[in-house]
């Protein structure tokens, strides 16, 4: 029987915490029961494992993003949408780092195919509209921006560009020039 006040969400949001603090790998099963200073056979009522932990909290990662992306991006376009989409994943991934770690977790196909993922793919897709690319054009600027935007953050959040000149939010308005200059130039159309 389920413990009075435990629930699958409860569990994951605690996980999803257990990750900004501690680091996404660490978080197990064994550390959210800690947490709540219960059993952890008594979390399996509602956990599979802690890989099943770990993928309920990048889901979680995924539509936590999908929707601050949608608001960030309502009525813009071009170099605009572009630039909000970019710092929403970096704002996320500074104020949300174990998650932003979980959001980068492969997931299977099946569970990928029905996860805020798809919205993601969807917003950039739009994103792109603005600039007139055609396939496979597209799909490459898809995975550009996506490398770009979280291999960047991936190492600003390990400490990557601290200890230089420029700061690192002017490398970071640099780049969405050059990339947003780059998707507009017909020659790489």
């Amino acid at each position: 029987m389920p413990r009075a006040g435990l629930t699958t969400d409860r569990l994951v949001r605690a996980g999803a915490e257990l990750a900004d603090e501690v680091g996404f790998e660490q978080v197990t099963v064994s550390a959210v029961a800690r947490r709540f200073d219960v059993k952890v056979a008594s979390l399996y009522s509602h956990l599979k494992s802690s890989q099943d932990l770990k993928t309920r909290i990048a889901l979680l990662a995924l539509e936590e993003l999908a929707d601050r992306a949608a608001e960030a991006l309502a009525g813009r376009a071009g170099k605009e949408a572009l630039a909000a989409y970019a710092d929403v994943l970096r704002r996320y991934a500074r104020e949300h780092p174990g998650r932003y770690t979980a959001a980068r977790l492969p997931l299977d196909a099946e569970t990928a195919a029905a996860s805020a993922g798809v919205r993601h793919a969807q917003m950039t897709r739009a994103i792109l509209r603005g600039y007139d690319l055609a396939e496979p054009q597209e799909t490459h600027a898809v995975r550009l921006l996506g490398s770009v935007f979280h291999g960047y953050v991936s190492l600003e959040l390990a400490g990557g560009f601290s200890h230089s000149a420029p700061d690192s939010g002017q490398t970071w308005s640099w780049i969405l020039d050059r990339l947003d200059a780059l998707l507009r130039d017909p020659a790489t159309h």
